[in-house]
């Protein structure tokens, strides 16, 4: 049957749409070799024009690990204005360099590269403020979350369950992204920032106590997760120097793209005149370095849009700000309401991890983590050692901040007072030296099903919202804990672990828990029995890894595609909209996520032109 001229024009049309889509995929390739010589300017916020700027298709708020390569490859296209809170991560050798890790988590400096917070429940946690966010603070391991590919790739006895849920469903499949889309945007991301690590000694061990405690099989150096033991990808490249999302604004057009530091987003601007089916977001307000004002709009095109990539606390805050969430929640801070969701900040989670530190009978050299054993009840056991020793180092004394757990600890800025910090380094002072000559080894909880809430403390976008994740309220949660800590005691036993120890004789668990309860720090009471019980151990030493989701999740706040239900122009990309972490560690595929919703964005654009 012959085909109609219109069935025969909408293929053309398809075929051209995929063909430009392609072309411009790989002449942007090819058109310039990636160099961070091809940074765009980071300029401040200060210098954006009080009277009639420039208009954009897109308005990404939000220069962090989701945000950069999103402007980068919007930007082979289109006009795009990349507003970011923080400073340029260039030159700081806190962000730059390994051994300086714990230095930049401790600044407490108002402009620093992180924000520290404290969750309602008493744990301490820290916030990216910086252009190339988490990946500027964060232990730069390297996992990409599940896919399918990757679960058939396993052995059949590892097959049988990814999660706790015992699903074979990958996190690809369940947020339902197109796979193959995937599989093009991780490899962009990995030739330009991504590193195989130098096995440090402690993550050797780490590895090899794994494998004997029966963490099994040995999957060798892969971005994959599979279940078993791997080692991973790092952005810290041979000498220690951090690659982060910031180096993938390199990959952009510096003529469309514009990347303003400095600027904090404080509201987003809705046009709501009467006759319009829905408000639509126009534009951005938002404070400079010296506090002035200032706006940016879009510009008239139909598909232009306002994109949010401020994570999964400063998404919903931002959102709750501009007018989108519990109308009851809005009012009681006077503000207007744009939208009433009352999904907003809601089902909010953070990965738990508890750490056991283990004395060794010297030093080991300083490592973050490299090595993980992926169990099959959804438990991650990772590893980190020592300090930096640079003369910018802090050693021994942290004053009234610590680092021995490789997260930002710290007494309530409303305690900060010289007594205080004089008792503090007292107190330091009494824990036992070999807290300084050993490492750690982390559990933590793959998809907790412990979940909170996100709410607004005040209107002041620079102050932390109030944070609850309610860690192992779900006893199951608590279950799987308690299983991390007797999978670490098995490693404990091993020989390899025995090796390290003062005596060879190997490790007391009770001594281990014992100097733990002392090392971790939270602000939640301790009880007597925390080494007795496994279940008030997890409980009571519960600190972060940063990995936070939640608060727009798809379907609430967001659509499947991330645009903001019942409203136009507006978009959210970032874990916010995530319902558990992807992997072991979210970095990977949140830097894909950026990519890949660019090129989606741009190919459905393009589409569109063409008249499919």
């Amino acid at each position: 049957m012959a085909l109609s001229r219109g069935v025969v024009v909408l293929f053309f049309f398809k075929l051209l749409a995929c063909f430009l889509c392609l072309f411009l995929e790989q002449s942007q390739a090819a058109k310039k070799p990636f160099t961070l010589k091809n940074l765009p300017a980071l300029q401040k916020a200060s210098s954006y024009p009080t009277g009639c700027p420039s208009t954009y298709d897109y308005i990404i708020v939000g220069g962090g690990t989701a945000g950069c390569p999103l402007a980068a490859t919007l930007s082979l296209k289109y006009k795009v204005l990349l507003l970011e809170r923080g400073g340029s991560p260039y030159g700081n050798r806190n962000v730059s360099y390994m051994e300086n890790f714990h230095i930049g988590l401790m600044n407490m400096a108002p402009d620093s590269p992180a924000q520290a917070f404290i969750s309602t429940d008493g744990v301490i946690n820290a916030r990216a403020r910086v252009l190339g966010g988490g990946t500027c603070i964060n232990a730069g391991f390297y996992s990409r979350a599940s896919s399918s590919q990757a679960i058939a790739n396993m052995h059949l006895h590892q097959y049988h369950q990814l999660n706790h849920r015992k699903e074979t469903i990958s996190f690809i499949q369940e947020v339902g992204w197109d796979e193959d889309l995937v599989n093009k945007s991780f490899p962009w991301v990995e030739e330009k920032i991504v590193q195989w690590p130098k096995i440090a000694p402690w993550q050797a061990a780490l590895r090899d106590g794994l494998l004997q405690a029966g963490v099994a099989p040995f999957n060798g150096y892969t971005y994959d997760h599979v279940s078993g033991t791997k080692v991973g990808g790092t952005i810290f490249d041979e000498t220690g120097y951090r690659h982060t999302a910031a180096d993938l604004l390199a990959a952009g057009d510096p003529n469309n793209l514009r990347v303003l530091l400095h600027a904090s987003a404080h509201k987003i601007v809705f046009d709501s005149r009467q006759g319009r089916m829905k408000p639509r977001a126009t534009g951005v307000q938002f404070t400079d370095e010296n506090g002035r004002h200032h706006q940016a709009f879009l510009n008239n095109r139909k598909d232009s849009e306002i994109i949010v990539s401020a994570g999964a606390i400063g998404t919903p805050q931002l959102l709750l700000l501009s007018g989108i969430g519990p109308k009851n929640d809005l009012k009681n801070h006077n503000i207007p309401v744009v939208l009433h969701n009352k999904y907003v900040g809601k089902g909010m989670a953070d990965n738990p991890m508890n750490s056991i530190f283990i004395p060794t009978r010297s030093p080991p050299r300083q490592s973050l983590i490299e090595t993980v054993g992926i169990t099959e009840e959804g438990v991650f056991i990772e590893a980190s050692s020592g300090f930096g020793q640079s003369s910018e180092s802090v050693h021994c004394h942290h004053g009234i901040m610590s680092a021995e757990i490789g997260q930002l600890s710290t007494i309530p800025p409303k305690k900060r007072t010289l007594e205080a910090a004089q008792k503090y380094a007292h107190n330091k002072l009494n824990l036992p030296k070999e807290v300084f000559h050993g490492g750690f080894i982390l559990e933590k909880i793959d998809g907790p099903l412990s979940t909170g809430h996100l709410v607004l403390t005040d209107t002041d976008v620079r102050n932390n919202p109030a944070v609850t994740f309610n860690y192992f309220s779900h006893p199951q949660d608590l279950n799987r804990c308690v299983y991390g800590i007797k999978t670490i005691e098995k490693i404990l036993k091993t020989n390899r672990f025995s090796e390290l120890s003062a005596n060879g004789a190997g490790f007391s668990m009770e001594r281990v828990l014992n100097m733990s309860v002392q090392a971790n720090v939270n602000l939640i009471p301790k009880h007597t029995n925390d080494t007795e019980s496994l279940e008030q151990f997890c409980k009571d030493t519960v600190i972060t890894i940063w990995h936070y989701h939640g608060g727009c999740h798809v379907g609430k706040v967001v659509d499947q595609h991330y645009r903001v239900l019942g409203v136009s122009g507006l978009r959210v990309v970032d874990g916010s909209i995530f319902s558990r972490s992807p992997g072991t560690n979210p970095q990977a595929t949140v830097m894909m996520m950026g990519r890949y919703m660019g090129v989606k964005i741009l190919r459905e654009r393009l589409g569109r032109a063409a008249g499919v």
